[in-house]
């Protein structure tokens, strides 16, 4: 594998079926405001270790692990700490924007159908590259919707070995109220809508996207799923929307790890706890117990809102 530090900062992305593969490396990101920051001066940025063809898997990690990012965010922006993490652990890792509207500059705003089929195209560009048979699927918020919906429902599955959730809107969110008022008055979604993006309202609970998600059930044979969610998600209550019911599911709770660790949803991406029970996911055999550490309530909140207004 291309040690991380050498890759260029300037090299141009590639567009391909439908996403941008950037693969210009940015520096590791302690919050979304930095990476934000970041992104003002290389919009091109990819996260650190991530997008690297020419990565041959190892007899130990034999399968790349592929990484999906929020709504209206990008690679680099949820992935700028994840990433080069895996990628020293050992893991060939891949990263695309996925789901951008035409001249935009943020991703995961559209038709998360459409976003889905984009991201399976990418999955077998991965596995074309690197000859691996299968890649481990990580998703953040939007993105663990869009790489289930491709596995679950556009026969994915023979292709994934495992399946991560980060703070997965599995059953979708109420968006801080606004979705069961809007079930008594269906002009919200679209006055929502014009607030946010298609695929924040497609995300909603009891929406047809939620209800096709998980027709038949949460899960399909072959394939493991892990979530990991936090009991004071800003944007998904109740949290047991997040979790998985079905064969092959299991499902993590921050605090069940470590009572006095409040992240949320926004700061999943940045908390070393939910770093090391991810790798404890992708590698059990080198599980290790995370430090259990205080995060205030809110944690990234902040940083969020200023980094959407910077």
């Amino acid at each position: 594998m291309m040690p991380i530090e050498s890759a260029t900062a300037t090299a141009q992305p590639v567009v391909s079926g439908g996403v941008v593969v950037p693969v210009a490396q940015g520096p590791v990101q302690d919050d979304h405001l930095g990476a934000s920051k970041y992104l003002k001066d290389h919009p091109d940025a990819a996260p650190q270790g991530a997008n690297d063809f020419g990565c041959t898997p190892s007899a130990e990690r034999p399968r790349p692990v592929v990484l999906a990012h929020g709504t209206d965010s990008s690679a680099y922006s949820d992935w700028a700490a994840v990433s080069p993490m895996l990628a020293r652990a050992g893991f060939c890792v891949f990263a695309p924007n996925y789901g951008g509207a035409p001249g935009a500059d943020t991703y995961g705003t559209e038709d998360i159908y459409a976003s889905s089929a984009q991201f399976g195209a990418f999955v077998d560009r991965v596995l074309t590259a690197t000859g691996a048979q299968q890649v481990d699927l990580v998703g953040f918020s939007q993105g663990a919707n869009v790489t289930r919906y491709y596995v679950n429902k556009l026969g994915g599955a023979p292709k994934v070995g495992h399946w991560v959730g980060l703070a997965s809107p599995s059953y979708g969110g109420i968006m801080y109220g606004i979705v069961p008022v809007a079930k008594y008055m269906p002009a919200l979604y679209t006055l929502f809508e014009f607030g946010t993006s298609v695929a924040a309202v497609q995300q909603a609970a009891g929406s047809p996207y939620i209800q096709a998600l998980n027709a038949g059930g949460d899960t399909v044979p072959g394939v493991r799923y892990t979530t990991i969610s936090s009991r004071v998600d800003e944007m998904i209550q109740p949290f047991e929307n997040m979790a998985l019911r079905g064969s092959g599911a299991t499902n993590l709770v921050i605090q069940d790890a470590c009572s006095d660790n409040l992240t949320g949803h926004f700061h999943q991406v940045y908390e070393p706890l939910v770093h090391q029970l991810l790798l404890n996911t992708l590698d059990p055999q080198r599980a290790r117990t995370p430090v259990c550490e205080s995060v205030a309530l809110g944690t990234g909140v902040t940083e969020v809102i200023l980094a959407a207004h910077s």
